[in-house]
């Protein structure tokens, strides 16, 4: 071999160790990064003597990718439905809590009791009148609560379409900058990082697949097939609704769904963009907080019923006002629709500015009755807790008590509670058991400092090459 031979072989040494070393101290302070894949200098022999840089390898393992990317998806639905399901177990109490319903429902019938004893006391009355308007209110407080978590998801995915839109066009960026790089022979891995990092951000809100196009380039798809990125990025509409009332949804055109291009998109558990957190708070304003909210109107509707015409009280005619109302008005069955957020104690009965005789007397009684007679309060007590089949098809036809039916709805609360976070923890457990091999598939910072090490000894190697050709070229100078 030549001196100038020997010399280039070095140099070309040299530079592909410096490179090694950049790559490997990449990869050490980045071991941490989300999204950071690790990276490896590809070398070869050249044809014309010394060491060939052919590229940078960017090492991921699709397959476990993909799935991690599929746990996050189902964990982030998970999480959004338990954190839905704990603020309504919250929101409705436990039976013993005295302001939960239950424990509105408890009060009332007690005080009914108490009266009965001593009907004669308008103190007593007045409690009656008391613990049923706090009923009623309770029953407002919860409607309400209810329409305030559809808000709130309602609110949560025009946040939600937003980041998509910004993210999927992000991708759609980078494709075209990682497609200019590997056409110019540039490394492109810090590129790829960050489209990694954008489609994670995707892949959260709605489960998706990707496929590797020409030059670098990805494709993203939902996992019912829908295009998200293949080429330019598709735009996702949606429009927020600033107040919902229980009789606004989708189905009547009084809230929003997804569009693409202009296509209405499917946002039931079946639609092209269900299984993440968009999926979810799709699940909880049309679905699981309708559902609440339908079988709360049932019970107001039983209440309601219960006390009005044909019940307790024989002095309340067929259309007239009952002890309780609809915003003042009577109940009719067609707007069963939110009754629980509208019901409200008759005025008749009220401690401000009623007379509470009239629950012992009869709501519509000309003059009061016998102090003494307990019978009307008896009965109104004996018709609240007479099992019998509820007339809102949103309940189970089963006979109940009103006691029953609200003890049915709060378990019916509980056990959904106790359902996503079942699903919650089995989700997690599968996302960390993938992100854990994602991370075995990372940077091994123990593995870099032993390369880092041979990397030097045969920078050493090269150098020691590069003083020996001096030396040589000195010597013969000298002669």
């Amino acid at each position: 071999m030549s001196l100038s031979g020997a010399l280039s072989n070095a140099l070309s040494g040299l530079t592909a160790n410096a490179r090694s070393a950049s790559i490997v101290s990449s990869n050490i302070s980045n071991a941490l990064t989300p999204g950071y894949a690790r990276r490896a200098l590809e070398t070869s022999s050249s044809a014309m003597g010394g060491v060939q840089i052919d590229g940078i390898t960017r090492f991921v393992n699709p397959v476990i990718l993909s799935d991690r990317r599929l746990s996050d998806a189902e964990t982030g639905r998970g999480q959004e439905l338990q954190s839905f399901a704990k603020r309504m177990e919250l929101m409705v109490g436990g039976t013993t809590e005295s302001g939960s319903l239950s424990g509105r429902m408890s009060a009332l019938e007690n005080a009914l009791i108490t009266a009965a004893s001593n009907p004669s006391s308008t103190q007593r009355l007045d409690t009656v009148s008391r613990a049923a308007d706090d009923l009623a209110k309770t029953f407002n407080s919860l409607s309400e609560g209810i329409q305030t978590a559809r808000q709130d998801a309602d609110r949560a995915i025009g946040f939600q379409v937003e980041s998509l839109n910004q993210n999927l066009a992000q991708i759609e960026t980078l494709n075209i900058r990682i497609k200019k790089a590997e056409l110019l022979g540039r490394d492109a891995s810090s590129l790829m990082d960050e489209r990694q990092k954008a489609i994670d951000v995707v892949a959260k809100a709605v489960p998706v697949r990707s496929i590797q196009r020409d030059d670098g380039q990805i494709a993203l798809f939902t996992m019912a097939g829908q295009a998200l990125v293949d080429g330019p990025a598709v735009k996702i509409e949606y429009s927020s609704t600033t107040i919902i009332m229980p009789h606004m949804t989708q189905a009547s055109g009084l809230l929003s769904g997804l569009k693409i291009d202009g296509k209405a998109l499917d946002t039931s558990e079946k639609g092209p963009l269900s299984g993440g957190t968009l999926g979810a708070q799709f699940q909880i304003r049309d679905q699981e907080a309708v559902a609440f909210q339908a079988q709360l109107d049932g019970i107001a509707r039983d209440v309601i019923e219960r006390l009005g015409a044909g019940g307790a009280d024989s002095t309340i005619a067929v259309g007239a006002k009952g002890i309780y109302l609809d915003e003042g008005f009577p109940f009719t069955a067609a707007d069963e629709i939110g009754i629980s957020g509208r019901i409200n104690l008759n005025p008749a009965v009220s401690v401000n500015g009623g007379e509470t005789w009239r629950l012992r007397d009869g709501l519509y009684a000309a003059t009061t009755g016998e102090v003494g007679d307990a019978s009307l309060l008896n009965t109104i007590y004996q018709t609240l807790n007479t099992a019998k089949l509820p007339t809102s098809a949103n309940l189970a036809p089963t006979a109940r008590s009103v006691s029953g039916l609200v003890s049915e709805w709060a378990s019916g609360v509980g056990a959904f509670r106790v359902r996503s976070d079942s699903q919650l923890s089995y989700a997690q457990a599968q996302n960390v058991a993938l992100s854990e091999l994602e991370l075995a598939e990372g940077v091994d910072s123990d593995q870099e400092l032993q390369f880092l090490m041979l990397l030097e000894q045969s920078y050493q190697a090269n150098a020691k090459v590069m003083t020996t050709v001096d030396q040589m070229l000195q010597s013969i100078l000298n002669i």
